[in-house]
């Protein structure tokens, strides 16, 4: 059965996936269907050439650098018999010239990694002429746990992304500011991953000691070093058939990121002092509140590592930006603190709405922590609050308002102007700005909710 990019419009697309990376084909097959598509994930160009022959396929996403038939020359042979067959490259940022130079080979567009998925999905749709939106919303057999809140438009896309690719073996960077709340998504991925019934294993990586580290991580034997009186079993064992947390992950020295790309690669490392290889299946997830597209170049993070854990990212936003969120968030920590028995002022209401909150939801969980102490769990008042928080919604005047306003005006002008002078290109237009794509996205949405034209048509 030969291809045809021509299918008729009331069947449901099949996308060919193909690359070798275990958690890359998983994340794309799993959003994919969840977007409601039919896939057919392969591992290899050879494999996919195959396919091409025996199924009837509406688009080829192809990764470009694999091991025997890359994804140039898979393109190329599948061009001499499928001539209209719509091929989305999936590229890392060394390969973008060849992936232009390839689109004069048939591709119809390249993606850089790690992957937008708006972008994709966008991609997709054009190619397969799907131009209406499925809806964008959990799983209907998920739910948010009682102990997450997403009320803003922001957190709600942040969780519907995790949704997407929870069920999948892919690695997933999670960025944001400190505080903002890393952790509570890795929990949730977690939980809604077939990993569930195992273990979730949090390392912050900043709060171990350099030299115990690869030790905490990998587990060591009697004797391998001074102090080590018996045999320890290490994170990475403990994560097996579950899901482990990098977290501050940038921390790591380069010698340990070495070592813990050989983990995410195979899944096989050695504990400290043995030759003994062991084996685990764990899911790795990352988080940190650095950049690492900037500490790449500036030498502090290895490249490679830095594609195998980013095989998605998710950006939290800043609490700051969320505004939506912040009163619930304080009421669900005032209710653990006092079993729902206190309750707000207005003005303290206005209080917690016009604080900057520089450290997110984590500075927000203490200062209700000690407002239900000072209140003794009854009226919580403008008083029982931290005295900055105070002095924030007092030096709350119209100047100040005006100036903030300002600074929001400033900076979305220039990342407006950055993104015509790079062609609306996302992954390029960040580069520019010194921030992840992710970022670039949510604050894109922002301008949009807002009535701004970000989106060059």
């Amino acid at each position: 059965m030969s291809s045809k990019a021509g299918h008729s419009p009331h069947k449901t697309p099949r996308i060919l996936i193909v690359d070798d990376d275990a958690g890359q084909r998983s994340l794309l097959n799993s959003f994919l269907k969840g977007q409601g598509f039919d896939t057919i994930p392969v591992s290899s160009g050879e494999q996919a050439l195959e396919t091409l022959r025996s199924q009837d396929i509406a688009m080829m996403i192809s990764d470009v650098r694999m091991p025997g038939l890359s994804g140039l020359e898979t393109l190329r042979r599948a061009r001499q018999e499928h001539s209209v067959l719509p091929v989305l490259l999936v590229t890392a940022y060394a390969d973008i010239r060849e992936a232009v130079g390839a689109m004069r080979d048939g591709a119809v567009n390249y993606l850089a990694k790690p992957i937008d998925l708006d972008e994709l999905l966008s991609s997709v749709r054009k190619a397969t002429g799907i131009e209406q939106a499925v809806s964008l919303k959990l799983s209907d057999n998920r739910e948010l746990p009682d102990y997450v809140v997403a009320r803003s438009s922001l957190m709600q896309t942040v969780f519907r992304d995790a949704s997407l690719v929870a069920s999948s073996e892919s690695r997933i960077l999670i960025t944001g500011e400190s505080g903002v709340g890393k952790e509570v998504l890795a929990d949730v991925i977690h939980t809604w991953s077939s990993r569930a019934a195992g273990r979730l294993i949090k390392v912050n990586c900043a709060a171990i000691p350099e030299n115990l580290l690869e030790s905490e991580l990998f587990g060591h034997e009697k004797g391998a070093f001074t102090g080590a009186h018996a045999q320890r079993v290490g994170f990475f064992e403990e994560a097996n058939n579950g899901t482990i947390l990098l977290d501050e992950v940038a921390e790591m020295s380069p010698a340990l990121q070495a070592k813990l790309l050989r983990v995410t690669q195979d899944g096989r490392f050695q504990r400290v002092g043995s030759n003994k290889e062991i084996q685990t299946n764990a899911r790795v997830l990352a988080a940190t509140n650095r950049n690492l597209e900037i500490e790449v170049e500036k030498g502090r993070f290895r490249e490679d590592l830095f594609y195998r854990l980013n095989v998605m990212e998710i950006f939290i936003p800043p609490l700051r930006e969320r505004q939506a969120d912040i009163i619930p968030l304080a009421i669900l920590f005032v209710a653990e603190f006092t079993k729902g028995r206190a309750r707000f002022s207005s003005a303290v209401t206005t209080c917690l709405e016009r604080y900057e909150w520089p450290g997110n939801v984590r500075e927000l969980r203490n200062a209700m922590e000690r407002a239900t102490l000072l209140s003794h769990g009854e009226l919580i008042l403008p008083e029982h609050l931290p005295g900055r928080i105070r002095e924030a919604a007092q030096d709350s005047t119209a100047s100040a308002a005006a100036q903030a306003s300002r600074l929001e005006e400033i900076e979305r002008l220039a990342i407006i102007q950055a993104l015509r002078e790079n062609n609306f290109n996302r992954t390029e237009t960040a580069k520019v700005l010194g921030i992840s794509r992710r970022a670039l996205t949510y604050k894109i949405q922002r301008f949009r909710e807002q009535g701004f034209e970000v989106d060059g048509n």
